[in-house]
């Protein structure tokens, strides 16, 4: 699988999130601490942006209905039976590269 570049690590701060768009898909890219973690930016409660909720530890929530999620892991902390696809990420230099 190839290593597509998402974004350079300036544009998304430690503890933030952004919405990113890889190979026509997008996705939600997150800052931990200046590690970075990459899910389906679709929330799977209403279909809501991830990558503009509100990120407080490893935890994002949706914007739209609240649903939050584990960035690390993908698993739903709002509904335990759900799960987001999750993506490999590497940082080369000061670019942030995600495995499609």
């Amino acid at each position: 699988m190839p290593w597509v570049k998402i974004a350079s690590i300036s544009e998304v701060s430690p503890g933030s999130a952004k919405t990113v768009n890889a190979s026509g898909k997008d996705l939600a890219l997150y800052n931990i601490g200046g590690t970075f973690y990459c899910t389906d930016n679709t929330c799977l409660h209403r279909g809501g942006p991830l990558g503009e909720g509100m990120l407080d530890a490893e935890n994002v929530t949706c914007p739209w209905h609240g649903w939050m999620y584990n960035v690390k892991s993908g698993q739903c902390e709002t509904n335990p039976a759900m799960k987001l696809k999750t993506y490999p990420v590497q940082v080369q230099g000061t670019d942030v590269m995600v495995e499609m």
